[in-house]
């Protein structure tokens, strides 16, 4: 097959979760442990870190990737989704999976899949171990798709698992309480291995303390070992809760949001450095916390023709898009057009009243099944008060608020990791 047939085979053969929701998910870990038996267990050859969490392990993720690469590892990532190219969502030391890798894995997985009829991750998480194998890598970043103690990356024993934090996501899978989908995250706990968590809180914190005794694992929360005091554009300036030690630091991505993913980066390094072959250096962290990047991470992809910024976020829950509606306050601009477009399965009741009253919006909706009408989108949020127009699809709605917005405007997309990936 070519690369566009493989691709084209691999959605035929087992639907992404992201393009049509629930039909997708398959619960449970036989398939993946099939597959990887298929292969020799790949991710044995490797050292790896586990982030899970609701929001934020995205961002974490590619710090630590970041900071392991400028320390001399040959290092693999591995996340989801994807927004423009499948071949994002693995990667070695800054390159994506080659073409020639994915056709050839699925021909020879070919007959295996359409005997186990695997979900669409758990072909592609198993491409990924297989592929860092192949390359020889010295440890791999791998982010939980969704939950935890379910999900099919949690086939591996690493040298540490985080946590980023906890909110309110896929309750139709995880649970309809903060503590019950803590509990699902917490699944990646292991035996003996540390655990760093993100946030402390009195919902969820009992939680993972109770599974870490139960795992005799040691738990550190972040947000009891740093904080950030202060934060312009890039540059994060951070306390040591041990020693009340003040330095700052630059990353390669903006947004407040970060500085909670900063606290959590640097707890888990400094732990992580413990369980490593050689000590990681200030100057590696730093070089590679300031090298970081996130696609779709509050970024501006405004052209120059364009009078006003164009700023995208793929905040898609709860928590996310309280940390966009934050973010937003604290820009300036006279009118704010907002693109915004949603999944189907969002609950919608707690996320519109999130929003700002005072943008006008673009209704929309992104090409794939699991996208909720825009019509349907427009009445509800007219319901939680807010105004705008309908617009078909986001390359119309982008275009619309693009023609609205003037000079000392600004203009917002986001609302779904889908939303974002369109435009880009």
């Amino acid at each position: 097959m070519t690369y566009p047939e493989t691709i084209e085979y691999l959605y035929a053969a087992a639907p992404m979760f992201q393009s049509v929701g629930s039909g997708a998910y398959k619960e449970g870990l036989e398939n993946t442990y099939a597959l990887n038996e298929l292969l020799g267990k790949p991710y044995e050859a490797f050292r790896t870190v586990h982030v899970g969490g609701t929001n934020g392990k995205g961002s974490v993720s590619q710090m630590l990737y970041a900071v392991l690469r400028e320390a001399g590892y040959k290092v693999g990532l591995y996340t989801s989704p994807h927004l423009k190219d499948f071949r994002e969502r693995m990667q070695v030391d800054g390159r994506m999976i080659p073409e020639a890798e994915v056709v050839g894995f699925i021909e020879r997985m070919r007959p295996h899949i359409e005997e186990l009829r695997p979900s669409f991750f758990e072909i592609t998480t198993v491409m990924a171990f297989d592929w860092f194998r192949r390359e020889g890598v010295d440890i791999a970043v791998i982010e939980v798709g969704m939950g935890g103690r379910l999900d099919c990356t949690n086939v591996i024993t690493p040298l540490l698992s985080v946590i980023t934090n906890i909110s309110f996501d896929h309750m139709q899978f995880l649970g309809d309480t903060l503590p019950k989908i803590a509990a699902e995250k917490a699944g990646i706990i292991k035996p003996g291995i540390p655990v760093v968590i993100g946030e402390y809180r009195l919902e969820t914190a009992p939680t993972f303390i109770a599974k870490a005794h139960e795992t005799d694992s040691p738990i550190v929360f972040a947000d009891q070992r740093y904080r950030c005091v202060g934060h312009e554009g890039r540059m994060f300036e951070v306390e040591s809760l041990l020693d009340g030690y003040r330095f700052t630091l630059q990353l390669g991505m903006e947004g407040d949001y970060q500085q909670r993913n900063l606290c959590t980066t640097l707890t888990t390094l400094d732990i992580l450095a413990e369980r490593l072959p050689k000590p990681l250096t200030t100057m590696e962290v730093r070089r590679g916390l300031a090298a970081a990047k996130v696609p779709g991470r509050w970024q501006n992809i405004a052209t120059a023709e364009d009078p006003c910024p164009i700023l995208c976020d793929t905040g898609h829950n709860e928590a996310g898009l309280t940390f966009v509606t934050e973010q937003l306050e604290h820009q300036t601009y006279k009118k704010l057009y907002f693109v915004l477009g949603v999944v189907a399965d969002k609950d919608l009741e707690h996320i519109l009243p999130l929003l700002p009253r005072e943008a006008y919006y673009l209704f929309t909706q992104a090409s794939l099944p699991r996208a909720l009408k825009a019509e349907e989108l427009a009445r509800r949020a007219r319901e939680a008060g807010l105004q705008g127009d309908v617009v078909p699809t986001i390359p119309e709605a982008l275009g619309k608020a693009r023609g609205m917005a003037g000079p000392g405007d600004l203009v917002f997309v986001g609302g779904s990791t889908f939303t974002v990936a369109e435009v880009l």
